[in-house]
């Protein structure tokens, strides 16, 4: 048997861009209340604490989430929501203006 070797493999495709990964990658969703510009970002580019809108929890430093706004432009900057991802995905679900903490009892 021969050893393994080492050979440096043929590039496939660009080198990876630092701050495109770091900010993670967009996408346009359609929702019934519009379409929404999403935006995973990944755990270790999670550096501040943000509050979700959907569970009214913090979402702490390293945990990966989603940052939301308006696709069709009619925002700004301060427009863009931190969500958890669990709480994006269930908010079609959940009562419109209820904000319960994890552990409330879920009623009606």
């Amino acid at each position: 048997m021969s050893p393994r070797r080492n050979r440096p493999r043929p590039e496939a495709g660009p080198p990876l861009d630092d701050d495109r990964v770091r900010r993670g990658v967009d996408a346009v969703q359609t929702w019934s209340d519009g379409e929404w510009q999403v935006r995973a970002i990944p755990g270790g580019a999670a550096v501040k604490t943000y509050r979700c809108p959907g569970c009214d929890q913090e979402i702490r430093p390293g945990v990966a989430h989603l940052v939301v706004w308006p696709a069709d432009g009619r925002g700004d900057l301060t427009d863009r929501r931190h969500w958890h991802s669990g709480c994006w995905r269930a908010r079609d679900r959940r009562s419109p203006g209820i904000q319960r903490s994890r552990s409330a009892p879920r009623y009606g």
